[in-house]
């Protein structure tokens, strides 16, 4: 699979740079005075400073929850999720979406959790038992 690129906008460099170094465990690129580069899961994210932003994000419900419309995270090994939303929670991370398993015994069942970063930008965590239902649907399951 090829790497993703994807640009956000935080309101301070050094909480989002605390928050994805410390809390997620990624590693930090190039950076500036305006924007850190963060291998997000072997993906590049950028965060970009900006002022805050006073935009109400619109969601859209899936299984009975809010999820946030724009939002990016990863998916991760069963394994690797469970330690992840464990840590979070010892954290003390306020989960717009706390971690559950969503769509059970159907098509694309996975485990999920939402949380926002320091500048309210929505991570989505999710993992697959099987990473072949990462794509499927109904129809390809008929075949």
């Amino acid at each position: 699979m090829s790497p993703f690129h994807l640009a956000f906008p935080v309101y301070d460099l050094s909480i989002t740079r605390k928050f994805y170094e410390d809390l997620l465990s990624c590693a930090i690129g190039r950076t500036s005075d305006q924007w850190i580069d963060i291998n997000f899961w072997g993906n590049q994210i950028t965060a970009h400073l900006v002022e805050a932003d006073t935009v109400v994000e619109p969601t859209n419900p899936v299984d009975g929850k809010e999820v946030p419309v724009r939002h990016f995270g990863a998916i991760l090994e069963w394994e690797e999720w469970e330690s992840l939303a464990k840590k979070l929670k010892n954290h003390g991370i306020d989960f717009v979406i706390e971690p559950y398993v969503r769509f059970k015994g159907e098509v694309g069942e996975q485990a999920t959790m939402f949380f926002l970063d320091p500048s309210g930008n929505a991570i989505e965590f999710k993992s697959f038992k099987d990473f072949k239902m990462i794509f499927a649907s109904e129809e390809s399951m008929k075949n």
